[in-house]
């Protein structure tokens, strides 16, 4: 699907224009195209990126094919930036969508596969506003949308967020059934995997944001460099929020491993203090019940009390050291 928005002076004059009519306007450089395009067809795709825009086969190549990591290439009037936007209602794991975005002087086009509830809204936002100061230039519209884009990771911080306080809660309860501990290890490994991968975008695009705040690109004005920095400094505050959650993410297994540990030597203790309660029993009757012909203790007419005496005996004796330890 091709969308487009076309603004002459900071106003809106048109949108979503056939292929043609853009071939006609993209001549006119008095104007300001954005054309988004949303899981095009490969004729639509050869029709904007090289029938149009006319962009570097490695660009378009580059756009066409996923990527990994956020990166960005300066070509002759253009740069071409890949981002990656998360998905806001995560649900069972963490999910990304990469953007493609070509900016120029006098035009924006993204090309996305997936909906993307972002580039909506932006598209949205732009064709309400009135005053124009909005779509004046291609640099302002990069950043409404890397801005939108970047908000978009405070819900998935914040439900991160809410996962760790949890596994704090189970890693210190004081009673730990056997089910919770079965699913502890995996919640933990799942949590570090999307923190991880959190990092892994954010890092990327720091840097890709970075090199636009420098003033080097020619398509960037200075007048919107401060927008720009200000997307960084957002992008340096969840890059840190991440480090201290895998930090605290760490110091929760080590938590768990230690209370795991604990709870192990209090078991071995409890099974040695019964271990050894049953050891007097254990050691008169094996005695006796060797019936050695000239035993004299069978003879003795209170023999078996007093060999039930001297087990009760060392038994509690046994037993009180066991408690004064805490063994039981």
């Amino acid at each position: 699907m091709i969308r487009s928005l076309i603004f002459s002076e900071g106003k809106l004059v048109g949108r979503d224009l056939e292929v043609e009519a853009l071939r006609l306007v993209r001549a006119d450089k008095g104007l300001v195209i954005w054309v988004d395009l949303e899981d095009p067809t490969d004729d639509e795709t050869k029709a904007i990126l090289e029938g149009v825009f006319q962009f570097h086969p490695l660009a378009i190549e580059d756009c066409v094919a996923p990527s990994s990591l956020p990166k960005i290439e300066d070509y002759d009037d253009y740069f071409f930036l890949v981002a990656h936007c998360v998905d806001p209602t995560r649900i069972e794991k963490f999910n990304t969508t990469e953007i493609n975005l070509f900016l120029g002087r006098d035009f924006m086009v993204t090309f996305h596969r997936a909906r993307m509830h972002v580039v909506q809204s932006v598209l949205e936002r732009c064709a309400r506003f009135i005053g124009g100061v909005i779509a004046r230039g291609p640099d302002r519209l990069a950043h409404l949308l890397l801005d939108a884009l970047i908000d978009n990771f405070k819900p998935v911080t914040d439900e991160l967020r809410n996962e760790l306080d949890l596994i704090e809660e189970n890693v210190l309860s004081e009673e730990t059934d056997g089910r919770r501990a079965t699913t502890l290890i995996p919640k933990l490994i799942e949590v570090r995997s999307e923190i991880n991968h959190l990092r892994q975008i954010i890092r990327p695009l720091r840097e890709v944001v970075g090199r636009l705040t420098m003033g080097g690109s020619k398509n960037i004005r200075a007048a919107t460099l401060p927008y720009f920095r200000d997307l960084r400094d957002n992008l340096i505050r969840i890059d840190e929020t991440a480090a201290t959650y895998a930090d605290q993410l760490l110091i929760s297994f080590d938590l768990y491993l230690n209370k795991s540990d604990f709870q192990a030597n209090e078991g071995i203790k409890t099974l040695t203090a019964l271990t050894a309660l049953t050891l007097p029993a254990t050691l008169v009757g094996t005695w006796y019940g060797m019936n050695f012909e000239n035993m004299p203790e069978l003879k003795t007419p209170f023999g078996y009390p007093i060999a039930i005496g001297v087990t009760l005996v060392i038994t509690a004796v046994i037993w009180f050291w066991c408690k004064r330890r805490r063994w039981i």
